[in-house]
């Protein structure tokens, strides 16, 4: 379970409040912050977001106006990153730590943008939106100790948070989590379109498929046994469950496939990056 942020101190800065940082702001609240130490920078803010101003926040407040910045989280689109990052750096200070949440935007980039400051980029999923994302971040030299578990407790508020110690990984982390989700989507919809090639309504095997999909990542999720074990104790010797993964798990099986897709993603990150 996330730690309390009741007793956080300073401002909590949200550069962004579209899904992710939306869903980032719900999970803060759920873990006691006040809504008076929150600054939203948002150029078209939503209805519930532009209402958060009557009950403290401030939205789209002067940069220069904040003053005890403790965390900035960038939640923007990466395409205007290069136009919404740079103003920030009036808000830093030595104590404050950026956090982006951005795509494909590195550590040297947002120095850049920044200064010298203390960096964490990250890279959450979409289950976040429902509290259930993962998110893997790595930090640059000078984030503190004391800072980096502010961090995890802040990315701690949608999901499980992992730290990797050299940022080459993201990429690959981006390859396996952060596209992840739309792989296992496309799972659910393979899986609908053979159950109808084999003779089921449609309807029906996608209510199949979606069920089974879901349920099954809920299985992995609360069991202590890994996934591996769980296939096995599905399949019985010589059944059905052992025919299909006959395929499934042959040389030109899921595995290869997969290996070809994150390589893939790893390679298309490692390019937006530059």
């Amino acid at each position: 379970m996330a730690a309390s942020l009741g007793n956080f101190t300073g401002t909590l800065v949200l550069v962004g409040a579209g899904k992710m940082g939306g869903a980032m702001l719900e999970g803060w609240l759920a873990l006691g912050l006040d809504l008076n130490k929150v600054a939203i920078f948002e150029p078209t803010p939503a209805p519930e977001i532009a209402a958060l101003s009557n009950r403290g926040v401030r939205v789209n407040p002067p940069v220069e106006a904040i003053a005890d910045a403790a965390v900035v989280i960038l939640a923007v689109k990466p395409q205007v990153a290069a136009q919404a990052v740079p103003p920030l750096k009036a808000v830093m200070r030595p104590d404050t730590v950026a956090v982006s949440v951005m795509a494909g935007k590195t550590i040297a980039f947002l120095a850049g943008a920044l200064g010298d400051v203390a960096i964490v980029r990250s890279i959450p999923n979409t289950p976040a939106a429902i509290g259930r994302g993962i998110t893997v971040a790595v930090a640059n030299s000078r984030v503190t100790d004391v800072q980096r578990s502010l961090v995890h407790t802040v990315l701690s508020s949608v999901g499980a948070v992992e730290w990797v110690g050299d940022e080459g990984l993201i990429d690959a982390a981006t390859a396996v989590s952060g596209s992840g989700p739309a792989y296992v989507f496309l799972l659910a919809e393979s899986l609908a379109r053979a159950g109808a090639a084999a003779g089921l309504p449609t309807d029906l095997a996608a209510r199949l498929a979606r069920a089974t999909v879901a349920g099954s990542g809920e299985l992995l999720h609360r069991s202590p046994l890994d996934a591996a074990t769980l296939r096995q104790n599905v399949t019985s010797p010589n059944g059905t469950t052992a025919a299909a993964l006959a395929i499934l798990m042959a040389a030109d099986g899921l595995d290869p496939m997969l290996r070809k897709a994150v390589a893939a993603a790893t390679k298309r990150s490692r390019e937006l990056a530059g």
